[in-house]
This record gives C-alpha cells, structure tokens and sequence, in this order.
C-alpha cells in the first residue's frame, strides 16, 4: 500500500500526526506539504494529489485543510478520483467498503489528533465490499465519463 500525504497551511499539525502513524503502520507514504503555516491555496495540493491517485501511483490520498471541505471539492473535480470528507471513524469504514473511496480529506480545525488516527487507520484497514455496492460505485464513475 502506498499513500499520497498533503495538506494546506491549515491542515499541517494533522498531517504531520498521521505521517506519524502511517510510519508507525509501516506504510509507505510520500509526504507533498505544505510547510509552515504560511497561507496557501489547497487545490495547489489537493489537486495534484488527487491526480497521482488517479494515475495509479498511490492507491490512495489523504488530504487535511481546516475544514476539509476545500480538500475535497479539489479532489472530486479530478477523474478517477473518490475523495469522502470524514470526521468520525464510522464514515471512515463505510466510504472504504460501500463507496470504494479512494481519497479522504480530514478538517484540522474539526477533528482532533488522536480521532484523525483513528479515522485514517479505520480508513485504511477497511476494504471494498463489492457486490451491491459496485453497482452504484459503477454508475457515479459512468457519469464522471460523460
């Protein structure tokens, strides 16, 4: 497994956390910033993070702004991109396994340290359930097509 890691001004405490645990999980990551609190705009990083996942070099993006809005809006205007804006673990699970999610964006200014770790680890361990759910999973990449 390999994951693209980024994050805006306002995301950078959460990032670093979950760069913390993906090490911790031994999982590669490669880490695309931003550094310092200085303000930038977060589709310069959601955007071309949402892309390497869509071009199959990551399997998949974790994004962190303040609110995690921004994140993933950016993402979901890329094709091929699933991005799921989650704040509680239960989210986090069903994203995985019943919309085959390929990105989330976490809100640094709504979720705390230790439930972004929980989020992103139940995120992680999750797996796409297929059956009913390829269908509708299906029909939204169908529509993303025309």
């Amino acid at each position: 497994m390999k994951i693209v890691l980024t994050s805006d001004h306002g995301g950078v405490n959460i990032r670093n956390e979950i760069a913390s645990l993906l090490d911790e999980m031994n999982i590669e990551y490669d880490d695309l910033g931003c550094e310092g609190d200085c303000s930038v705009d977060y589709p310069d990083y959601g955007i071309p993070a949402a892309e390497k996942v869509a071009q199959g070099e990551y399997d998949f993006g974790i994004l962190v702004c303040g609110t995690g809005i921004g994140m993933s809006m950016s993402a979901n205007k890329v094709k091929g991109v699933r991005c799921a804006l989650v704040h509680d673990v239960f989210s986090a699970k069903m994203t995985r396994q019943h919309n085959n999610a390929n990105v989330i964006a976490l809100g640094e200014r709504v979720i705390g340290p230790g439930l972004a770790r929980e989020v992103v680890k139940a995120f992680l361990e999750s797996e796409f359930e297929g059956g009913r759910h390829e269908n509708r999973v299906s029909k939204m990449m169908a529509y993303e097509q025309n």
